[in-house]
């Protein structure tokens, strides 16, 4: 009874942050400056429409949902890539200003990654590329791994840690911004950038061999590639999602 008790609960509390979590009337939709400097809409509020799975040509028939404006990972058994999967635009970009709005459920993993290369990963687990780590530090284990917190919130996953003195705002919906010009690449939370770095030189090529990635070629050295979305069998939700492309 009392299992029973506590999976009523759970359930319950899951569709009320459900019900709960929906686009505000101005969400995914660009301003007249917006669209007189270049941005577009990654993801229109209604529609997969651009998207596909990182390893088929159609989008997922489940793992994902758009809702209330939402783009919405559902919950899964917490492995990567094993429920719907990971998506990926259809679109390859080189130089940008990527801008998406996430918020996290208690414990959730997530990710948003670019110069993905959905060839170098045709089996279990999630497609390649550089990862703007979504997580929650505070309950999620992933953030107690890896080196001086280079799987916490706003890293580039394994790779470079953040400071811990960061912007991020819980059970709300927080803004990631990640800018690429040629090799040089910045992470930006809610206005406050958390990281740069340079690619394509000797440095970056150590710091990729003592990581997770040191079997994948030319890991993060791609000319460009789509930008992803991660499916880690956590419930995530999106929205805002726009791309500036720079000369």
């Amino acid at each position: 009874m009392k299992k029973l008790f506590l999976f009523a609960f759970l359930l319950g509390a899951t569709l009320s942050l459900q019900a709960q979590v929906k686009a505000e009337p101005g969400d995914n939709k660009l301003t007249k400056e917006e669209i007189r400097d270049g941005w577009q809409l990654l993801f229109d509020g209604q529609t997969t429409r651009g998207w596909r799975s990182a390893k088929a040509q159609t989008f997922p028939k489940e793992g994902w949902e758009v809702a209330n404006g939402i783009l919405r990972v559902l919950p899964g058994n917490g492995q990567e890539s094993a429920n719907g999967g990971d998506i990926v635009t259809t679109h390859n970009y080189r130089n940008f200003i990527l801008k998406v709005d996430f918020k996290i459920t208690p414990g959730a993993n997530s990710g948003i990654k670019y110069f993905v290369n959905t060839d170098l990963n045709q089996g279990a687990g999630s497609a390649i590329g550089c990862e703007f780590q979504i997580l929650d530090d505070e309950l999620h284990p992933d953030a107690k791994l890896g080196v001086k917190g280079n799987r916490k919130l706003g890293a580039l996953y394994d790779l470079i840690p953040v400071s811990e003195d960061k912007p991020f705002y819980k059970d709300e919906f927080n803004t990631a911004v990640v800018i690429v010009q040629g090799n040089h690449v910045e992470h930006w939370l809610n206005g406050t950038k958390l990281l740069e770095y340079e690619r394509n030189n000797q440095m970056w090529n150590a710091l990729v061999a003592y990581s997770k990635y040191k079997d994948w070629p030319n890991f993060g050295n791609f000319i460009d590639g789509p930008i992803l979305l991660q499916d880690h069998g956590h419930e995530v939700f999106y929205k805002n999602i726009k791309i500036k492309e720079l000369p």
